[in-house]
């Protein structure tokens, strides 16, 4: 995610160059296009433009920052491959979200070997506020200690259990959130999180590995003890590459595949 490298409180002009230098050594300048991009990227994380609204057109952009609308143009087309925004065409550009179809499969690359992707159902198990992990904090970046919400639920497909999951989020972003909202709310978790925590994800890191299915797993998922699963960690990050959630999860792959399209 890049950093801002003009001050935003200077009527949104650009700087001339991005960040500081070390005594000594040569000065570092960002392209003007990137400048732009981290100004936009500053309106998306402060919520001026909320998710799924249309954010001002290109030539309103380039007459608020007293630029070309090329430079613009080039700024939103990143902005657009992160999935940061979203183009239509004939309407503009809108701030993407996570209650769009097309985002909800973005952080689940399980599918199905035959059919569409579809929904999962859920089923909570267990939400519980506590005292994060040594591990757990390092990788939100939190003290060890530090109050985090520890969320475990099982995935269905077609009414089988195919994933157990536990979260740990950073309690002091998501107060309030409780078993009974997440039972209530009927749309993806990530647009729950956006909506009413104000928090989106913008990006994922996952480890993969192959794991053996413990005891209560196998009876969670209904299969034998010691069946191969597939064993998935992800740190979600929001604006300015800040972790907000990690997620561990058991995946059956007798009748799914994970997909991850490399480029």
């Amino acid at each position: 995610m890049s950093t801002a490298t003009s001050n935003p409180s200077n009527n949104g002009a650009p700087a001339a160059g991005a960040g500081g230098s070390a005594p000594g050594s040569s000065p570092t300048f960002s392209p003007l296009y990137q400048q732009i991009k981290a100004l936009i990227t500053q309106s998306l994380q402060s919520g001026e433009w909320k998710p799924g609204e249309l954010i001002p057109s290109e030539v309103e952009l380039a007459n608020r920052f007293k630029v070309s609308q090329g430079t613009v143009r080039k700024a939103i087309d990143e902005l657009a491959a992160e999935n940061l925004v979203v183009r239509r065409q004939g309407k503009g550009t809108f701030v993407a979200t996570h209650h769009e179809a097309r985002a909800q499969f973005r952080f689940l690359r399980l599918m199905p070997d035959a059919g569409e992707p579809h929904y999962a159902d859920n089923r909570i198990l267990e939400v519980k506020r506590l005292r994060a992990p040594a591990e757990v904090a390092r990788l939100l970046d939190i003290k060890s200690g530090d109050s985090v919400i520890y969320i475990k639920r099982v995935q269905a497909f077609d009414h089988a259990p195919t994933i157990v999951e536990e979260l740990w989020l950073p309690g002091s972003i998501f107060k309030g959130l409780t078993a009974e909202r997440l039972v209530e709310y009927k749309g993806p978790m990530y647009g729950l999180f956006e909506t009413e925590f104000g928090t989106r994800m913008i990006r994922a890191t996952e480890k993969i590995r192959a794991v053996s299915a413990d005891e209560s797993t196998a009876e969670l998922l209904n299969i034998a003890q010691n069946t191969p699963l597939l064993g998935v960690e992800r740190v979600s990050y929001t604006y300015g590459d800040r972790p907000v959630e990690v997620r561990r999860g058991l995946y059956l792959t007798d009748r799914h595949h994970y997909l991850n399209e490399l480029s």
